[in-house]
């Protein structure tokens, strides 16, 4: 499992990030040599999967992400589609290069039982010079059961 960052000193620099291609940047966290984003300890979610234009995060909302209601909030919706959606595209970012969101687009189903564990599946449906476009989805690890999908639209930006 990969460790998370507890602090910027621990993440890597940009300038070393981008001596790495995405696919191995997203390798490197999943088998543990980087660390992986604090968010994923914040949000209740890790780096599960990796390979070329699919990332899956797996997670599982407890408590400390629900609304004012007691139901998992939408916000940990969007930030789990956000994680697998985008490093999906970063699996298709040459090295000297770096992506980042520019915006995406929820459609939540129906709600996710507090200490369900879930996989976030996202998947690269095109990257080039300058954007990059995502789809994903929330499936219950257990029942299989969709709980929400998502689309996103990021850019690319050549750094070296």
């Amino acid at each position: 499992m990969p460790s998370l960052a507890t602090s910027p000193d621990q993440l890597l620099s940009q300038s070393e990030a981008i001596k790495l291609s995405g696919l191995e940047f997203m390798q490197k966290i999943l088998d543990g040599t980087n660390p992986g984003p604090p968010i994923g300890g914040t949000m209740g979610y890790r780096l599960y999967e990796v390979e070329e234009g699919r990332c899956i995060f797996r997670g599982t909302p407890e408590f400390n992400v629900t609304n004012p209601m007691g139901t998992v909030h939408g916000g940990w919706y969007g930030t789990l589609l956000d994680s697998a959606m985008a490093c999906a595209v970063m699996t298709l970012v040459p090295r000297g290069s770096v992506y980042t969101t520019l915006e995406y687009k929820v459609n939540i189903l129906r709600s996710i039982p507090l200490g369900m564990t879930v996989d976030c599946i996202g998947i690269a449906d095109h990257v080039g010079r300058s954007t990059g476009v995502s789809h994903g989805e929330i499936r219950g690890v257990e029942d299989g059961k969709l709980y929400a999908t998502g689309s996103t639209t990021c850019i690319v930006m050549k750094i070296s």
